[in-house]
């Protein structure tokens, strides 16, 4: 069977045009691989502006997150207030005397024999020193 590679259409590997380092023999400039040289300046320039773009970009994309986070964060703040039963001065505080007068209405007093109750089951020391914050108490 015949390789289709080889076939005949195809280029044949020896032939008076061989390409050797990117250039055929017909080159009249054997320096042309270098011609970019010339250029080098421009070359620097535009390189030097996609690479200001790029850290612009960067810095444009790191904002972006930071403003996204930021949000992010704020809303879970916002999601945690709803969950939970926050006091608000504005909404939960009487507004008037009337209503002051209607929640001191609404507390209980105790009577005093509940009162000694309370006392006779307690397990405080009634021999204690009284607590001072901030005061250190050395046990002799």
């Amino acid at each position: 069977m015949k390789d289709p590679s080889r076939s005949s259409g195809s280029p044949s590997i020896i032939s008076e045009d061989v390409i050797i380092n990117g250039h055929s023999h017909e080159d009249d400039n054997p320096f042309a691989e270098y011609m970019w040289m010339e250029n080098e300046e421009e070359f620097n320039r535009q390189a030097n502006l996609l690479l200001e773009r790029f850290v612009f970009i960067a810095q444009i994309e790191e904002e972006l997150w930071e403003e996204e986070f930021i949000e992010r964060c704020f809303q879970e703040m916002l999601e945690e207030e709803e969950e939970h039963e926050w006091f608000i001065p504005a909404r939960d505080l009487p507004q008037t005397m009337d209503q002051i007068q209607d929640q001191f209405n609404d507390l209980v007093i105790s009577d005093s024999s509940s009162l000694e109750d309370l006392v006779v089951k307690s397990n405080l020391n009634p021999n204690a020193k009284e607590f001072v914050p901030g005061v250190k108490y050395l046990n002799i």
